[in-house]
């Protein structure tokens, strides 16, 4: 059994039962007997129909889902609200891109070879996708890797995070109340690791889709059968660059929401924050101003902006870098303080030594740190200094410096005059280098888990 508590407390929730070999083992088998049964692959416009009814099933539970995703993984309850919102219109999002799912013509009759032949493709689905999710938005991260799966007609086993399974088991009981056949989505919660690494890493797997750490994600791409494609999505160390002439009146609001939304535990929070020299003090003084009214409490209730840690142990972590960070000669201007056994004060550090594990490495908790800079081009090297690459931000009303910015950071995104952590569930949404591998999005997973077929005609 694997007892679900609360972030913030650690008061139990339930109790839930876990799979083990054997029930992994029923589930790819039932997964692969359901995708080699071509005559009962659901048409396109049956799987509209179940998504769309899936959609509606959510915002029937809409209040429950919200207040459950502040629970499990203690996100502020206003913004777990957000966060059921987006997991609908995801759905959505899903079954309106078939619409325009097609394949191509192929050109044919460009040398006599090929003459009187005509040919085209078509789109079909790629297999068995193994979905391995994260804690940090248990419903909507969910709905990126299975929603997908549904919509392209891949049959998918979805693993949730260990700390937030409630919201997936919630979200695949809805699915197969829309009508999807069980086969079809299957939730799988191991009794082990060793066991979620065999479901990633089974032979009839064709796609995985990993959120998680670096780590185990490069891990489980170098163990996957041969040709199974995968998606990986990891964490960045996210850079904002704010010039001189940016508006601080303006820009202050959205940092604060993109370094400390959900307490920091977002793989594109901004987290090293470069500020041109001549704007430094006013910059760092306004910041901390507003950093030191953040609410930080319980993530149920309805006026909390920080809620807490996953777990203890991650509040122990981020304040040993936090402690290391100072002890190396950061100034530590507000925050550090912890507040309870999975809460922190929201921490604001500046000038941190290059080599502190908070200007290398994510630190998944609410600290931001600030560093001065002189020359923008030095601001873009020391942004790009990282083996770790997703999103950006350059806050400017100077238009020059703020393309000239874009054009240079080594980001799969940058932001202008927004924060780091800004993302639409239609775009494009990827890691570069050790952050990740391929390109999420609802629509750019749906081409990644099916595959073109050509077919060819010659005419007599």
């Amino acid at each position: 059994m694997l007892q679900v508590v609360q972030a913030f407390d650690r008061a139990p929730i339930t109790e839930i039962a876990t799979d083990d070999a054997v029930a992994l083992e029923a589930k790819l088998q039932a997964a692969e007997r359901v995708f080699r049964n071509r005559d009962g692959w659901l048409k396109p416009h049956e799987r509209m129909a179940i998504l769309r009814r899936l959609a509606g099933l959510i915002a029937g539970k809409r209040d429950h889902l919200a207040l459950q995703i502040a629970r499990e993984g203690g996100k502020p309850l206003p913004d777990a609200i957000v966060e059921v919102t987006r997991a609908i219109d995801g759905v959505h999002n899903a079954a309106d891109e078939l619409r325009n799912f097609a394949g191509r013509e192929i050109p044919m009759g460009l040398s006599p070879a090929a003459a009187d032949r005509w040919a085209f493709t078509t789109k079909e689905p790629i297999g068995i996708v193994a979905a391995i999710s994260a804690f940090n938005h248990p419903l909507n991260l969910i709905v990126h890797q299975v929603a997908p799966a549904i919509a392209t007609g891949c049959p998918v086993i979805i693993k949730p995070a260990g700390t937030t399974p409630l919201s997936c088991l919630d979200f695949v009981a809805l699915v197969h109340e829309a009508g999807l056949p069980e086969a079809w989505c299957q939730s799988f919660v191991p009794e082990t690791t060793e066991l979620a690494e065999k479901l990633a890493t089974d032979p009839r797997i064709a796609f995985l889709s990993f959120i998680g750490s670096a780590k185990v994600g490069w891990y489980l791409h170098s163990k996957l059968a041969h040709g199974a494609r995968s998606a990986l999505e990891h964490g960045g160390v996210a850079p904002a660059i704010v010039d001189k002439s940016a508006n601080l009146e303006a820009i202050i609001e959205p940092i604060v929401k993109g370094g400390y939304y959900h307490a920091g535990q977002v793989c594109v929070s901004t987290q090293r924050i470069y500020v041109h020299d001549s704007i430094v003090n006013d910059f760092t003084e306004r910041l901390v101003a507003r950093v030191k009214t953040l609410r930080t409490g319980d993530s149920v209730l309805k006026d909390t902006e920080v809620g807490p840690l996953i777990t203890p142990k991650e509040a122990d972590r981020v304040a040993s870098w936090i402690d290391e960070a100072v002890k190396g000669g950061a100034k530590l201007l507000t925050g550090g303080r912890r507040l309870s056994e999975t809460t922190l004060e929201p921490t604001v550090l500046v000038d941190p030594s290059e080599e502190a594990r908070i200007s290398r490495e994510e630190i998944f908790g609410p600290a931001v740190a600030i560093y001065r800079y002189r020359d923008l081009d030095d601001a873009i090297a020391r942004a790009n200094s990282l083996r770790v690459a997703f999103q950006a931000s350059i806050f400017a009303q100077d238009i020059d410096i703020a393309l000239r910015a874009a054009n240079r950071l080594d980001a799969s995104a940058v932001m202008i005059n927004d924060p780091t952590t800004f993302r639409t569930d239609w775009m494009p949404f990827a890691g570069r280098r050790e952050s990740g591998y391929a390109t999420g999005g609802i629509p750019f997973t749906m081409r990644d888990m099916t595959q073109e077929k050509m077919i060819l005609m010659r005419r007599s």
